[in-house]
């Protein structure tokens, strides 16, 4: 019998050890913030899932019965297992990174689960119960993790603060160091990292360049690339600075003291964080706010909440490929092909500058054209800019073009989708006409209490846009098809699907030379 009890002791710690590394991934994706986990907790239903309640239920059973020792440990076994299968075998689109906060995180709630089941133990030896109710007390904990979860991550937030802060005086000591060093902050709803890339490209055929890597845009992110990835010879340093809430961009600003500013957009993009878009724009123009006399502004007027924002504090260009009324820098003659796009560039003093690019959207031209003011303004040769451009490679998942060898055009807008940018992809895809133009999307997130009316839209802008469309999941799909079937005209066929996998494998039946797809959007594992 202690041997049946230790197996079920071991099986219900394994079940709580994979579900800790995954409530744990959980609170890295919502970067460790005990409000935004919470609010995915709730949104997901996660607390109240089958397998927590199936597991509670086989806990409550298992008390009833201990009188049984073999029931309760039959219970036991086969809820953990169970659990255990799912919770190992499950594949993840952004899995748990074990960092050192992350390890530090996890060896408190492995502590505190340890000192649970440790008095369990001891209060049954001493009280000569009998060993079943420690394999009870892990599932229990198991139903609860997500508690451990936060509140591991409350107890280290002053350990947190003070390694963050040994981090970020270091991160300080380096710029100044470097006073030549030329920075440049680029921010933006969207854009941001698609024109951080071609800057950083453009740039380097005069300067040494540093650019914030990967999705680096947190003030951790750009500290820790001073800390490891900035040179004494560089000469500029390129940041890109995103935001979940307000203060977070002036946050960053305070530490690299930007001296050129660029806002590539502002849109319906986190209002679940940021509740408004004048939020959003106030948040995006704390770049601007904290530019110094000399610095430069550079805005995109294409969007009515930059175009409506004065700028006094500094010297202000503000660039445009479609709202041209007040801008001082445009792009015209836009042509795209399946090999690229060819644009002309209208400087204040009416020069016009021809430019062609693997790229291809609106949005990239508009993302290239804030890269082509900054070197402008930084005196890069015309000729370089012109050559760098024309051989820029596009920035994965974001609005990327490429041809398979059975003649299928795949155009990978997977990165986080938005109003604007999801116009713009379809717009690109509209014009595809060698054969069937398809998509495939789980809809647009984070987008507040406009969810299912932007959602909609965008069902509305597929039905005019695309000859099939496979809608991903369930988190949209309402909202999208009720914009789709809105568009009484549309000859669009429509198939519906629960994963990427069932879309993939429908394609392969389906697809033809000719034919294009596009991936708008890609839901992380925080949404279903």
């Amino acid at each position: 019998m202690l041997i049946c009890n230790i197996i079920a002791i071991i099986l219900a710690l394994a079940t709580v050890y994979f579900e800790f590394k995954r409530d744990l991934m959980m609170l890295q994706q919502n970067s460790y913030r005990n409000e935004r986990y919470s609010r995915w907790l709730t949104a997901s239903q996660d607390t109240t899932s089958t397998m927590r309640l199936v597991t509670g239920a086989a806990a409550l059973a298992s008390l009833s019965t201990l009188t049984i020792p073999m029931i309760t440990i039959g219970l036991v076994a086969i809820v953990s297992i169970v659990d255990i299968f799912n919770l190992a075998g499950k594949k993840y689109k952004k899995p748990l990174v074990m960092t050192k906060r992350a390890t530090r995180i996890f060896c408190v709630m492995a502590l505190m689960a340890i000192l649970i089941i440790g008095a369990t133990v001891w209060i049954c030896l001493s009280k000569d119960y009998s060993l079943d109710i420690v394999a009870v007390t892990a599932l229990l904990i198991y139903c609860f993790s997500h508690v451990f979860t936060m509140l591991a991550n409350w107890l280290l937030k002053p350990v947190e603060k003070h390694i963050n802060g040994k981090y970020y005086k270091d991160a300080e000591r380096i710029l100044r160091s470097m006073p030549d060093l030329k920075i440049i902050g680029v921010t933006g709803s969207y854009g941001k990292t698609s024109t951080k890339h071609y800057l950083n490209r453009i740039l380097s055929e005069k300067y040494d360049v540093m650019m914030t890597p990967g999705s680096f845009n947190t003030t951790l992110g750009v500290i820790r690339t001073i800390r490891e990835y900035l040179k004494p010879y560089n000469e500029v340093f390129i940041v890109e600075m995103g935001a979940k809430q307000i203060g977070d961009i002036k946050e960053i600003c305070d530490l690299v003291h930007p001296e050129i500013g660029i806002v590539t957009a502002v849109g319906e993009q986190h209002l679940e964080s940021f509740k408004s878009i004048e939020n959003v724009q106030r948040t995006k123009f704390e770049l601007i706010d904290s530019l110094p006399s000399d610095g430069i502004a550079i805005v995109n007027d294409d969007f009515p909440y930059i175009a409506n924002r004065p700028v006094s504090n500094v010297e202000c260009v503000r660039y445009a490929v479609s709202e041209k009324g007040a801008a001082n820098y445009t792009a015209e003659d836009i042509t795209y092909s399946p090999d690229g796009t060819s644009f002309t560039v209208v400087t204040p003093e009416g020069e016009r500058m021809d430019f062609s690019t693997k790229l291809v959207g609106e949005c990239n031209v508009s993302n290239l054209l804030a890269a082509i003011i900054v070197a402008l303004k930084l005196e890069v040769p015309v000729e370089k800019i012109r050559y760098a451009i024309a051989n820029i490679e596009q920035v994965e998942h974001r609005l990327n073009m490429k041809r398979t060898a059975g003649g299928v055009t795949i155009i990978d807008d997977a990165f986080n989708s938005n109003p604007t940018g999801s116009k713009m992809a379809l717009d690109v895809l509209k014009m595809m006409n060698s054969g069937r133009r398809i998509i495939v999307t789980p809809g647009m997130i984070e987008l507040g209490e406009r969810q299912a009316e932007l959602n909609e839209v965008f069902g509305k802008r597929i039905a005019v846009s695309a000859d099939i469309a496979i809608i991903v999941g369930e988190y949209n799909r309402d909202a999208i098809v009720a914009g789709i079937e809105s568009v009484g005209s549309s000859s669009l066929k429509l198939h519906k699907v629960d994963s990427f996998n069932e879309a993939q494998q429908y394609l392969a039946t389906v697809l033809k030379s000719g034919d294009t797809v596009l991936y708008e959007n890609d839901l992380p594992d925080t949404f279903k």
